[in-house]
């Protein structure tokens, strides 16, 4: 099977989910975390998810991300059903089409900072020109200069950069961000969305992102809120991204 997903325009939504649930557990032990989850995004968005610990929107990224499956329900990636896909093909999903970022960074403590973005370059057997995308990526979140600057060597906004650079060198066409901005101030926090609203406005990659904060939130086109396991609210951000 082919598990290239069309980009042409056809009117099909980027991601879908149809009733989706995620169950952990059997029997008296059975916690539902999500219980038939309806979401359309398009290509192009930039989607907060909000709510409480609990809510399930940390589970609904996970799938989104095919690094978990429901237990019933569809999630369909451009028109393709992701749960139809072997566990190799889930991987190469993620691999060409996905980018993620974390609060934590992950990045290589060891590892320069060109080097940690080149790294989902080589995992895909990318030939010699990866230097060069490497290199394209660090300028593109604004740090030209620190190519060769260790993690320990970078402040906290300037790592969470180098993750960003490393998210997007193979050119996804959806990055997920799990609180980007958590491990961060308030300054470095407005430097982070600024460069994610300009990612999603200025290279049309779609965004979707969680996050506990309002302010940071704001700068998405849109805010989905999740509460026990259900979408509680889906409304136009109206704030910074508008």
């Amino acid at each position: 099977m082919n598990t290239a997903p069309s980009t042409a325009g056809n009117g099909v939504p980027l991601i879908e989910l149809r009733g989706v649930t995620k169950v952990y557990g059997t029997g008296s032990a059975a916690m539902p975390a999500l219980r038939g989850v309806d979401l359309q995004i398009r290509g192009g968005e930039f989607v907060a998810v909000m709510g409480a610990s609990g809510s399930g929107k940390s589970t609904c990224m996970n799938i989104l991300g095919c690094l978990d499956t429901p237990t019933s329900g569809q999630y369909r990636f451009q028109g393709i059903e992701v749960g139809a896909l072997t566990r190799n093909q889930r991987a190469l999903l993620r691999r060409h089409y996905l980018g993620f970022v974390f609060q934590s960074f992950n990045l290589l403590n060891r590892t320069s900072a060109l080097e940690n973005v080149e790294l989902p370059l080589i995992y895909r057997h990318a030939g010699a020109p990866r230097h060069a995308r490497a290199l394209r990526a660090l300028r593109q979140v604004g740090l030209t200069g620190w190519e060769h600057h260790t993690p320990g060597e970078l402040s906290g906004g300037q790592q969470q950069r180098v993750a960003i650079a490393r998210a997007v060198v193979t050119q996804p066409l959806v990055l997920l961000a799990d609180e980007p901005t958590g491990n961060l101030d308030s300054a470095r926090s407005v430097e982070i969305m600024e460069l994610l609203r300009s990612l999603n406005r200025d290279d049309g990659i779609t965004i979707v992102m969680v996050t506990h904060e309002p302010d940071m939130a704001a700068y998405a086109r849109r805010i989905v809120h999740f509460r026990d396991g259900l979408i509680e609210r889906d409304h136009p951000a109206g704030g910074k991204g508008a």
